[in-house]
């Protein structure tokens, strides 16, 4: 892949996109590209059309870049280009997060949550609920002081109760 830079102003957007960007995203795209840079390619054909990357290119339009970087795609057909822009737009979206490779990763992150696209109160909120959750695994089965004092102090009234003290003084009566 030839990967080559570009001055923004030569590239253009497609008459049409497959795909609609939100406000939303285009702000985490701004987090995303201020916190990480541009780290993939705008593809365009032959006449500097974007094929894939139209959220990237109008990211980088606001955030005042002057030259992108791009991999130009000579030779497709219209259908072929067509068929690019829509599997583009697809393919990422068939696959699933592994929510225990997910989990460690925002475990291992240790509290630094500014991740674009996502919502630190959200992630915060789940690392609270995580914790939790394996507080409460850890505590199964195990009782706190409170609940063995209490236990104590009904096993004395229990003793209490079924060895009652002698009294003297009812047994002299008795015996004399």
């Amino acid at each position: 892949m030839n990967v080559i830079k570009m001055n923004i102003d030569d590239i253009k957007s497609p008459e049409r996109n497959v795909r609609i960007h939100s406000k939303k995203q285009i702000e985490e795209f701004k987090r995303s590209v201020t916190m990480f840079g541009q780290i993939r390619p705008i593809v365009i054909d032959e006449t500097n059309t974007i094929l894939c990357g139209n959220g990237l290119y109008e990211t980088l339009r606001q955030l005042d870049y002057k030259a992108v970087d791009v991999y130009k795609i000579d030779g497709l057909s219209e259908n072929r280009k067509k068929k690019l822009m829509l599997a583009d737009n697809k393919i990422y979206s068939l696959g699933i997060d592994d929510i225990d490779v997910f989990d460690q990763f925002i475990e291992e992150l240790s509290g630094d949550l500014d991740i674009p696209g996502y919502d630190e109160d959200i992630l915060q909120s789940m690392i609270a609920d995580a914790a939790e959750v394996t507080k409460q695994i850890s505590e199964y089965g195990t009782i706190d002081q409170d609940t063995i004092q209490h236990i104590k102090n009904n096993q004395e009234i229990k003793e209490t109760r079924m060895n009652p003290p002698l009294n003297n003084s009812h047994y002299d009566e008795q015996t004399a």
